[in-house]
């Protein structure tokens, strides 16, 4: 074992010669002291094979060679520093004569930014995990896994990018064209392929549809995307999260309906809408003097959904929603045209 050391010792100066700079230095240590795989650490597991003054020759050499090469260590650190230090200042080296600049404005977050964060909040509070997935999506997780197979005609209302050369007519058969996705569903397959159930989960992020752009439509939109798979799970416990959500956002005075609608990926499914922010249920313009503004699609899985990710319909059940993150801004600010938001117009995004 004794060749060993001196192996190791000959093999970390060379080692040391040739580092020139401290990340790579501190990577070198690790390779050869680190506790759990370094090779010091290796050659001193030999020690349980040894007895008496063997032990303790060979415990002493190891302990002087860790040593000598720790002193041989730091002395390499310090110059490293000394030198990086050094060119540092050089770069950093300002006149002093310069006249002093006026003070820059600080930037801040986007209201989708802000709005965003804030429902990761409430959500993670309640025990779910936050997502993200592709932008560029397989037509598979897009539309087929969450039960909107090529002939359905929900397909319709969804205008779908299409990667030029993948498209449906140009891929083979059995291959999966490229789509950017039209809605953050796709993740409703993925993450209970890769965590399985019972799962609970929120998926904040970036659709795509071609689309004429009007006050309340834009070609790129926000989603929320959210799941629960459990044993056990009904109708009521949709309607409590939902009513968490609308009464966070909006206050605690905010109302809820829900009425039945039909989405491919939900049996049942129901349109929510929550009493109107700006006339507080009295009816104005806004609200088409109803008193009440959509801001989200939610419903049970359907059965084919959970068929799709290798679980029994008949012993997990679950529910899933959709927000619209561009809408649910529109409605706590009171923002009228959904164009502005992604203008970066500061006289518009300075006010938040």
């Amino acid at each position: 074992m004794k060749p060993q050391l001196e192996k190791l010792q000959k093999d970390f100066k060379k080692a040391l010669s040739e580092v020139n700079d401290t990340l790579k230095l501190d990577d070198l240590y690790q390779r050869f002291f680190s506790r759990r795989s370094g090779e010091m650490n290796e050659i001193m597991k030999n020690l349980k094979d040894l007895t008496g003054d063997a032990r303790k020759e060979f415990g002493k050499l190891a302990n002087e060679v860790k040593m000598e090469l720790e002193e041989v260590y730091a002395e390499k650190k310090q110059d490293l520093k000394k030198q990086e230090w050094g060119g540092a200042l050089e770069k950093e080296k300002i006149d002093v004569t310069q006249p002093k600049l006026p003070p820059q404005p600080k930037g801040h977050l986007h209201p989708i930014t802000l709005v965003q964060n804030d429902l990761e909040d409430l959500f993670t509070s309640m025990g779910f995990m936050v997502l993200d997935g592709p932008e560029l999506e397989s037509d598979y997780y897009n539309f087929e896994a969450v039960n909107i197979p090529a002939t359905h005609p929900a397909r319709d209302s969804q205008d779908t990018f299409y990667i030029k050369g993948h498209n449906q007519n140009d891929v083979p058969n059995g291959t999966s064209p490229w789509v950017m996705r039209t809605q953050t569903s796709p993740m409703q397959v993925r993450a209970l392929q890769k965590y399985g159930a019972p799962l609970r989960m929120i998926v904040p992020g970036r659709c795509f549809r071609n689309e004429a752009t009007d006050a309340r439509h834009e070609h790129t939109l926000y989603q929320v995307e959210g799941m629960v798979i459990d044993t056990d799970i009904n109708f009521a416990h949709l309607k409590g999260v939902l009513e968490t959500v609308a009464k966070h956002l909006y206050g605690p005075e905010t109302q809820l309906r829900l009425r039945p609608k039909y989405y491919p990926f939900v049996e049942p499914g129901v349109n929510g809408e929550v009493t109107c922010t700006l006339c507080k249920g009295a009816g104005c313009r806004v609200c088409k003097q109803t008193g009440w503004l959509e801001i989200f699609g939610a419903g049970m899985t359907h059965p084919n959904v959970i068929k799709e990710c290798g679980l029994d319909p008949q012993e997990y059940q679950g529910f899933a929603f959709g927000f619209g993150l561009d809408r649910l801004v529109m409605l706590k600010y009171g923002i009228d045209e959904i164009r502005v938001m992604k203008s970066g117009d500061l006289h518009f995004l300075e006010q938040f």
